[in-house]
């Protein structure tokens, strides 16, 4: 049984310094648990683990200084993510990206943050050339009047945004639009892959691949995309698409070109 302290008990003396000398407080288990499925995500996806790497889980609690029971909680996480597969006898073993989910959005932000960045941009903006002018096609047919208004009123708020060099918000506006394209389009399926379109738009942004200032062109694209659909002409809204993924794919080269020249 535990003795409450009486108000006649002595109040302990404060000691000058003794706060330097305190333990530093212990992060949350969530905490630890969300930053070791970035650390060792990522280090999966650059191949400081290369494929068929045996995972020790002793050696994983001594590189990252967390518990084991934690270390199984993020191997559980990455194995859903097809990074880590468990195998008889041998144990956690690191599967190469052909058995990776290469849609989680993890798993892109992870890629994007590696060397093989625009590898990973190129196939993403493909599979945007493939995906979003449909999606705007098919919005133009089914998007309600209040939705295509709402397009009519991101891209407008993307103008004034890009104009004035506000990037955050455009990045923020840019993601909104094009999520709302894709709901739009009445295809669950495509608006399944908003958060596919988000990690491209924010990678982009992140790995300084987007200009400092959005390109005009760009910006009437948007525009014209917004009024395709809220005239219900769905080849304008498909020809509009089209032109906003093929200048993203040809300023993302532009960009990465002049940053890193080949060699002579």
């Amino acid at each position: 049984m535990t003795t409450s302290r009486t108000a006649d008990a002595p109040t302990p003396k404060h000691t000058p310094g003794a706060e330097s000398a305190a333990p530093p407080p212990v992060p949350p288990r969530g905490y630890l648990h969300s930053a070791l499925v970035d650390k060792l995500g990522l280090a999966v996806v650059t191949r400081d683990f290369p494929p068929n790497t045996v995972l020790s889980i002793e050696e994983l609690e001594a590189r990252y200084g967390v518990s084991r029971s934690v270390i199984r909680e993020v191997i559980r996480v990455l194995s859903s993510l097809g990074l880590l597969a468990s195998r008889r006898r041998l144990g956690t073993v690191v599967q190469p990206k052909s058995g990776w989910n290469l849609y989680d959005a993890h798993v892109i932000r992870w890629r994007l943050a590696s060397d093989a960045r625009l590898e990973q941009l190129r196939s993403l903006s493909e599979l945007r050339s493939a995906i979003e002018p449909q999606a705007a096609k098919l919005a133009a047919l089914r998007a309600s009047l209040a939705d295509a208004s709402d397009l009519v009123s991101l891209s407008a708020k993307m103008w004034a945004a890009g104009h004035a060099s506000r990037m955050d918000e455009f990045l923020a506006l840019d993601v909104l639009f094009h999520a709302k394209v894709l709901q739009s389009s009445g295809n669950e399926m495509f608006a399944q892959l908003n958060d596919v379109v988000a990690e491209v738009l924010k990678g982009r942004n992140e790995h300084g691949l987007m200009p400092h200032t959005p390109n005009r062109l760009a910006l009437q694209f948007h525009v014209d995309v917004a009024g395709a659909i809220q005239r219900g002409d769905g080849d304008a809204a498909h020809a509009a698409m089209t032109k906003i993924v093929e200048q993203s794919i040809d300023e993302t080269a532009v960009i990465w070109q002049k940053d890193h020249p080949p060699a002579a």
